[in-house]
């Protein structure tokens, strides 16, 4: 667990599951890539979703949702993806339980993101996993999430979110917007038109959820993107820039999809640009 000024975080898993290494490596040779990523036998890498529970001040925040409980067995055989566990029941083995949640931070809206954002009911009904929360998305990644265009077909499952609007429960922000006081949204794009990294920053301590700008440690060079990002360029010129903060603020930095630290501190480093410096030992239980 960690403390940012009066906030604590700690990691919670949201399931693991597996991409191709090739789609997550995008233009870097697969000699490079599988050095630091084995590959199986499908050529799929593994792969965590790394949440973030942040509490303090009388408020209970949860970053991204992992990709949920609604994915079909073809999905789950595609993505090797976690029959049991995921997010709610590793929220419950912290003693936290999803009525008691008052905010939901997407970086965007992607399954492995969006997807543990709502649940069937017993009826078989899609409604929220999080009751009571309210969920922060950027307005440009709901406009393309819901919009029907064919460039997005099969990005955006809209049964991951589309009921939060009917609810009420949807905020939508623009650009850099405080959400809570000391966490707030920042705009990046690059991976997804509407991809915001989240800022923690309270009593002179800082940290910050990079998403899929930077999915693994293993992609901090300026270069290694993933071919899912749908402006690589724009992410080439947005990921020194927020590792360079990081590292220079000697912030923590929270991973979205590393396997094996949720959370490290950042240094600049000749050549390689970054590297890690101090990792924690991640909050998540064995096996998940």
């Amino acid at each position: 667990m960690l403390q940012v000024g009066s906030y604590r975080i700690r990691a919670v898993s949201g399931g693991r599951f597996r991409l191709d290494g090739g789609s997550m490596f995008g233009v870097v040779p697969k000699p490079l890539w599988e050095r630091v990523a084995p590959p199986d036998e499908s050529n799929r890498i593994d792969l965590a979703t790394n949440c973030y529970l942040v509490e303090g001040n009388d408020q209970r925040l949860l970053i991204d949702t992992g990709f949920g409980t609604k994915l079909s067995e073809k999905e789950r055989r595609i993505y090797a993806a976690q029959p049991e566990g995921g997010l709610v029941p590793n929220l419950a083995r912290a003693q936290v339980a999803p009525e008691s949640i008052d905010v939901v931070v997407l970086s965007h809206l992607h399954f492995d993101h969006a997807g543990g954002c709502t649940m069937r009911n017993e009826s078989g009904e899609i409604v929220p996993t999080f009751p009571n929360a309210r969920y922060v998305v950027q307005q440009k990644e709901w406009e393309a999430a819901t919009s029907g265009l064919p460039e997005w077909a099969g990005t955006y499952p809209e049964e991951n979110f589309r009921c939060l609007e009917s609810t009420g429960q949807l905020e939508l922000i623009d650009g850099e917007v405080e959400i809570i006081g000391g966490v707030r949204g920042r705009w990046t794009g690059g991976h997804a038109p509407g991809h915001q990294v989240i800022i923690i920053e309270d009593g002179g301590d800082g940290a910050m959820f990079l998403g899929d700008i930077c999915p693994t440690w293993n992609h901090m060079r300026r270069m290694w993107c993933m071919a899912y990002d749908a402006w690589q360029v724009d992410v080439r010129r947005i990921k020194p820039e927020l590792l360079g903060m990081i590292a220079d603020r000697e912030w923590w930095g929270l991973s979205d999809h590393d396997p094996n630290f949720a959370v490290a501190r950042l240094a600049r480093v000749p050549k390689q640009e970054f590297t890690l410096t101090l990792s924690a030992t991640r909050d998540i239980p064995s096996g998940l």
